[in-house]
């Protein structure tokens, strides 16, 4: 091995088979559709829990919102190592190096408990200052604080499941991921309704027991994760030969493709969390209502998140394989398909915004700022499908710097154009989520572009790319 832990190109596959078959439809779908499956089970947690929750009244789902907006926060931080695992090991897939997929593997996993117990830390000790500093009302606070507490002391499972996840998208098995996420989704479902209501004999936690429903089901979910891997009944197994010791080199590379992921997560993420403060403005309903929104939105994302972490994990095994014009056609494909659907998505939103709300809450300022921002939201949302696609492109690539550019500029602008809107015109929910009409294409065009001169750049850098037919 060499000094940057990297694994000499003559070494081949055994345990673990390359894919044979050329980049198509087929093979972004199958990779891609269970990954939006997993996604859409891990935003239903979410759902699940503000549908229950709002039984409560509209100030237990404004603390629930609040607290989610940082929970994302620190999930931005944890994804970088998710995203280095993802980039690194599908490279190393495609180009047959079998030895250095389960390295990279181990390392992720080593890496990403020893970056996940200082943020639960330090995210549990922070709690209460953060959220004061959004402004909300005291009831509002409390529930937020506690909710906070508990996913921050977590965290950790959270972690474990979005390196398990990487790794074996990384090797093209997006199906693992899905089962766990189905059967934390139902661990979820029954511990949140018993701890929240204080069914099966469970105490009553309102709140506090949404947090440790959502908990429980994730750390089920990465105790399946890391069981496969561990017993090899999988296409990657970890049971073989290797050390678990840090690797600083391996560790290295991680955080260098995973870094400006996360700074880009955590841009965006502070976007948001400064748009709660924009909500907040307007009201306890209209932050009500952002929460219901944005929860019922997350579902209308999923073909977006799931084509982009498909694209990032085929352009890097098209990429490790040294046949760059299929890691255009990947990026072709998966902008095609995610634009449909969420055009789709988006119609269906802004003809059902009021039932969908009303599933919800039937009060009716929190459902009547609910309709003006789920439309706004829905206007944007096929050219959110574009942006998130070719940022994922770009990834596979190597290039996360990008996206990270791409992305901070967009979202505070359009923090920055809600904030004015409000403070000068005293506008809605609605509006502030509008803004996301004017920056969400010129980001998308941005990733585009940039993903065009990244595959020329490829190309010329391999003098004699596989030809794509």
């Amino acid at each position: 091995m060499s000094e940057t832990g990297a694994i000499p190109a003559e070494v081949e596959l055994t345990a673990i088979e390359a894919p044979q078959r050329p980049m198509d439809r087929r093979r972004v779908l199958g990779m891609a559709i269970p990954i939006i499956g997993e996604n859409l089970l891990q935003t239903m947690v979410g759902a699940v829990d503000t549908l229950l929750v709002a039984r409560l009244g509209s100030v237990a789902v404004a603390g629930v919102g609040t607290a989610v907006e940082f929970v994302y926060f620190i999930i931005s931080i944890l994804i970088a190592l998710e995203i280095g695992a993802t980039v690194l090991v599908s490279q190393a897939f495609g180009a047959g190096q079998s030895a250095r997929v389960r390295e990279i593997a181990r390392q992720a996993l080593v890496w990403g408990i020893l970056l996940a117990i200082p943020v639960s830390v330090a995210g549990y000790l922070l709690a209460p200052s953060v959220i004061q500093l959004f402004g909300t009302e005291q009831a509002v606070a409390d529930y937020a604080t506690r909710y906070l507490q508990i996913t921050a002391a977590t965290s950790i499972f959270l972690l474990l499941t979005f390196v398990g996840g990487a790794i074996f998208r990384g090797v093209g098995d997006s199906r693992t991921p899905l089962y766990a996420s189905l059967v934390a989704n139902i661990v979820n479902v029954f511990l949140s309704y018993g701890l929240i209501f204080g069914h099966f004999g469970l105490p009553e936690m309102g709140v506090e027991g949404s947090a440790w429903g959502a908990a429980i089901g994730r750390s089920v979910s990465a105790a399946i994760l890391l069981g496969l891997l561990l017993s090899g009944r999988r296409q990657i197994g970890l049971r073989t030969t290797g050390s678990w010791r840090p690797n600083l080199s391996i560790g290295r590379q991680l955080l260098k493709l995973g870094l400006p992921a996360s700074a880009e997560q955590v841009i965006s993420s502070a976007g948001f969390m400064t748009m709660l403060f924009v909500v907040a403005k307007i009201g306890t309903d209209a932050l009500a209502a952002q929460q219901i929104a944005f929860t019922a939105l997350n579902i209308g994302y999923m073909p977006a998140f799931g084509f982009g972490i498909a694209v990032t994990a085929l352009v890097g095994q098209s990429i490790g394989a040294n046949k760059i014009g299929e890691a255009g056609i990947a990026a072709q494909i998966g902008a095609r398909t995610s634009l449909i659907a969420l055009a789709v998505a988006g119609i269906v939103f802004f003809v059902l915004a009021g039932p969908i709300m009303r599933v919800f809450t039937d009060e009716p300022e929190v459902v009547a700022q609910g309709i003006n921002g789920l439309r706004a939201l829905a206007i944007s949302l096929p050219f959110w499908g574009l942006w998130f696609v070719f940022g994922g492109a770009l990834r596979g690539t190597g290039d996360t710097v990008t996206p990270l550019i791409v992305e901070g500029i967009a979202v505070w602008s359009a923090v920055l154009l809600g904030l004015a809107a409000v403070h000068f015109f005293d506008v809605g929910l609605g509006t502030v989520w509008g803004m996301f009409i004017i920056v969400s294409p010129l980001a998308a065009l941005a990733n585009n572009r940039r993903f065009r001169r990244r595959l020329a750049h490829v190309v010329f850098s391999h003098p004699a790319p596989t030809p794509v037919g």
